[in-house]
């Protein structure tokens, strides 16, 4: 099963891409003493089993509404809540899912700080880990390009690409080395994150 799994860094491990969420890639991080998922890899039973074999899950963040996925398959297993922006929680249709939910940028737990960047969806937000210089989980908010550089992604399906932008310039007040997105993972081409240069 150790496979199915990417490690990141010595704290934070990738999944595959998941289908259910047209490509998108998960991650398990431990934050301190808290496990969490960010954004919902595919439900099996050995991912249940690896997640279960190092310690179960706190909470789940979720970047948009793209990612959501299994995650009440998850949230129930766990018995742990969903964090979400709340212009999106609705989409949890499963009403016996704990979900959680910010308007701003809200810290959600300690080293953990969720920051609202509309534009690809309209709750669309990345995730700000204190740990190894700043590690931002990206989401669809920006992605790989060509040249393993992150960049917003104007699709047919993005909600709103001015605040998109306006919400690529707001990062740029925040600390981070280092961006996991959450697709389009084969453009890091062997590398494990986007490293972002100082």
């Amino acid at each position: 099963m150790e496979s199915a799994l990417r490690l990141v860094f010595d704290d934070l491990f990738s999944f595959k891409p998941n289908r259910h969420t047209l490509g998108g890639t998960a991650y398990f991080l431990v934050c301190g003493s808290q496990n969490w998922l960010v954004d919902c890899p595919q439900w099996t039973s050995e991912h249940c089993q690896w997640i279960e074999a190092h310690g179960g899950l706190h909470a789940i963040f979720l970047t948009h509404r793209g990612a959501i996925g299994e995650v009440a398959d998850f949230a129930k297993h766990f018995d742990c809540p969903v964090w979400i922006q709340e212009q999106e929680a609705y989409l949890v249709h499963d009403r016996s899912v704990r979900v959680e939910t910010f308007g701003q940028d809200k810290e959600i737990a300690p080293d953990l700080q969720a920051i609202w960047t509309p534009g690809h969806s309209p709750g669309s937000s990345c995730l700000l880990w204190e740990a190894h210089g700043g590690v931002l989980f990206s989401g669809r908010h920006l992605l790989p390009n060509s040249q393993r550089q992150p960049a917003p992604l104007r699709i047919s399906k993005t909600f709103h690409w001015p605040r998109q932008l306006a919400s690529v310039e707001k990062l740029k007040s925040f600390t981070f080395a280092a961006i996991c997105p959450g697709a389009a993972t084969g453009m890091l081409r062997g590398q494990r994150y986007l490293e972002v240069a100082g």
